[in-house]
């Protein structure tokens, strides 16, 4: 029970974010929602545990989830899906730098204005998920490589910092995200055959 009380958050944000994931899979809208809930309880867990970054970021995951919920509902308003589609290649290296920008000054100010014992790591996952939970709400398939390496690093971090249940589940999203990579890819060129058909 002792063990319980302590880990509540951990493990309901590990079934939140399960769900997450699986619906993210399916690049189901309802993803989004789900994602909200997950994120407001992130916070206080992040906060409680002195992943600073983490706990910040989950103010951006919420705003994020209000917008890939609007940019993804939208287009179905239109009798049409936002398609998955690449991430254009004259934004890729701008988002590369961007991140980079992003984790050092994270770096910095954890370093410098918490007690944080892991701002390296936590900046790092912080700043790759700041471009990856935006190319997801633009429902571009490179998001998938992003959310590998976050997730990669994320599991190793939250193992260290005692939160067990969902350094698991990430471990369990990097295996997801190898096949959600695969299946969105599936998706894409089915979207695209269909779009040549209806052209035809």
């Amino acid at each position: 029970m002792d063990f319980l009380a302590a880990h509540w958050l951990d493990i309901t944000t590990t079934a939140l974010g399960l769900a997450y994931i699986l619906l993210e899979y399916k690049a189901s809208v309802w993803m989004w929602v789900v994602g909200f809930f997950m994120q407001v309880l992130g916070i206080v867990l992040y906060y409680q545990k002195g992943l600073y970054a983490d706990c910040g970021m989950e103010f951006y995951y919420l705003a994020m989830t209000v917008y890939g919920f609007i940019a993804w509902t939208r287009h179905k308003q239109k009798s049409a899906s936002l398609p998955i589609r690449h991430m254009p290649r004259k934004i890729v290296l701008m988002w590369i730098g961007l991140a980079a920008l992003i984790w050092a000054a994270i770096y910095f100010l954890l370093s410098r204005f918490t007690n944080s014992t892991v701002p390296l790591a936590d900046a790092f996952t912080t700043a790759l998920s700041i471009v990856g939970i935006w190319a997801l709400a633009r429902k571009y398939l490179e998001q998938w490589f992003v959310w590998i390496v976050v997730d990669v690093v994320t599991s190793l971090l939250y193992y260290y910092k005692d939160i067990p249940f969902k350094a698991t589940l990430y471990a369990l999203y990097v295996v997801i995200a190898v096949f959600g990579y695969f299946k969105w890819k599936r998706m894409m060129a089915e979207e695209v055959s269909v779009g040549v058909q209806k052209r035809n």
